[in-house]
C-alpha cells in the first residue's frame, strides 16, 4: 500500500475512462472545491481530465501523474466503459518505481486490477465527480475517503439509509438539492461467518471483471489469488439475476471463487435512472441478485464466509475499501475493518504481498 497523503498535498485528477467534466463542468468544479476546502488537498487536472480523448492520451496523463514527484495520489473523476483500451499503453515498470494511491471504481476496476497485478494496492471508490459534487458530500463517504487518503483503521458498519441515484446531472437542481435516501432496515446478510477473517482484497465491478478475464493479459495463476477477500459489485446497468449467475459462473470455473478466503458483495443498484419500478420491485431485484450469488458460492466455494449488501461501489453513501490492502470481515461486530495502510502498529513499514 503506497504511503498516504498529508494535508496540503497535490493530488492528480484524471479521467481514465469517460471525461464527465467536459459535459458537467459545474459539478466537476464543486468536486474540486470539496477537495480543497473539506480535505485540504490541491487538485491538479491533466489535459484529458475534461476533454474526450484517445486511450493513448489518457494513458499519457496517467503515466505523467504517477511519475510526477509532486503528486501524492491519483483520483479518477468517474468510470466509463472503455478503460480496458487504456491499459495496454501503461508501463508497469515505471509505475512500480513510482507507486501512489489510486482512487476509482466501476470501469476503473481495469486500472485497480492492473495496479494490483503490478504489486500496488489502491482504493476501490472515491471517484471525485460522483461523490464530491452536489450541494454537500455525504458525511459517511467523506469520512471514509478521508481515512483512505490520510490513514486510519475505520470500522465499516451497515447504514440506515442508502440510494441508487441522485438527481440527474442534466437537472440544474443536482447542484443545489440533496436527493432522498431509501431506508435499509434489513442491513447486511452474513453467511458461513462465525469468526473474523482477514485477507488482501481483489475483485471489483463484476461486469468489468469479465472483460479482464476475457483479455487475460493481467490475470495471474489461480494460486496467486489464494486467501484473497473478493470484492464484488454490479453497475448502474443493473444486470439481472441470470446475467449475474453467468458472470459468477465464469469466476467459479476459473477457480477464483474457490481461491477466495471470503466474499464481500455490494448493495446493488436496482433500477435505471428515470425509471424507478417502486420499492417492492427494487427489493425483489436485490433478493434475486443475492440468491444468484449465493447459489454460485454454494456451487463453487461452499462454506466460505460471505457478506452481502455492503455500501460500496455504485451506491451512495459509498464506503471506500482497500484494493490490494487488508480487510477483515468480523461477523461478531457485524462490521468490516479496514487496514490502516502501509505502517504497522509501531509505525514500521509492512510488506504487502498478493493475497496469501
Amino acid at each position: 500500500m503506497p504511503a498516504p497523503c498529508q494535508p496540503g498535498d497535490r493530488v492528480a485528477i484524471v479521467s481514465p475512462s469517460w471525461a464527465a467534466p467536459a459535459f458537467f463542468p459545474e459539478l466537476h468544479e464543486q468536486a474540486l472545491a470539496r477537495l480543497r476546502d473539506d480535505l485540504d488537498l490541491v487538485p491538479v487536472e491533466y489535459p484529458t481530465t475534461r476533454v474526450p480523448s484517445t486511450p493513448q492520451e489518457r494513458a499519457r496523463d496517467l503515466m505523467a501523474a504517477f511519475t510526477d514527484p509532486s503528486i501524492s495520489a491519483v483520483m479518477a473523476t468517474i468510470g466509463g466503459d472503455d478503460q480496458i483500451t487504456v491499459i495496454p499503453h501503461l508501463d508497469g515498470a515505471v509505475v512500480r518505481a513510482h507507486p501512489k494511491p489510486f482512487f476509482g471504481y466501476s470501469d476503473n476496476t481495469n486500472l485497480l486490477n492492473w495496479l494490483w497485478h503490478n504489486g500496488i494496492a489502491s482504493w476501490h471508490g472515491g471517484s471525485t465527480q460522483v461523490h464530491l459534487s452536489g450541494p454537500a458530500p455525504d458525511p459517511t463517504h467523506l469520512a471514509s475517503l478521508r481515512a483512505a487518503l490520510f490513514g486510519g483503521s475505520p470500522v465499516v458498519t451497515p447504514l440506515a439509509e442508502s440510494r441508487d441515484f441522485g438527481l440527474s446531472w442534466d437537472d440544474p437542481r443536482s447542484l443545489t438539492q440533496l436527493p432522498d435516501n431509501e431506508p435499509t432496515p434489513h442491513g447486511w446478510t452474513w453467511l458461513n461467518a462465525d469468526a473474523p477473517v482477514t485477507g488482501v482484497t481483489w475483485g471489483g465491478n463484476l461486469e468489468v471483471l469479465q472483460w479482464i478475464l476475457a483479455v487475460g493479459h493481467h490475470v495471474r495463476p489461480v494460486a496467486a489469488y489464494e486467501g484473497c477477500v473478493l470484492l464484488l459489485e454490479t453497475s448502474e446497468e443493473h444486470p439481472d439475476a441470470a446475467q449475474v449467475w453467468r458472470m459468477m459462473t465464469v469466476l467459479g470455473e476459473r477457480g477464483l471463487l474457490a481461491a477466495a478466503a471470503a466474499v464481500v458483495v455490494a448493495r446493488p443498484v436496482a433500477y435505471e435512472l428515470g425509471h424507478d419500478p417502486g420499492v417492492h420491485a427494487r427489493a425483489a431485484y436485490r433478493d434475486d441478485q443475492r440468491d444468484a450469488i449465493v447459489a454460485a458460492i454454494d456451487r463453487y466455494a461452499p462454506g466460505i464466509p460471505l457478506v452481502i449488501g455492503v455500501e460500496f461501489g455504485h451506491t451512495s453513501p459509498q464506503y471506500v475499501l482497500p484494493y490490494g490492502g487488508e480487510l477483515t470481515l468480523d461477523p461478531v461486530q457485524g462490521a468490516l475493518i479496514v487496514e490502516s495502510g502501509p505502517l504497522g502498529p509501531l509505525g514500521r513499514p509492512q510488506e504487502r504481498m498478493p493475497c496469501a
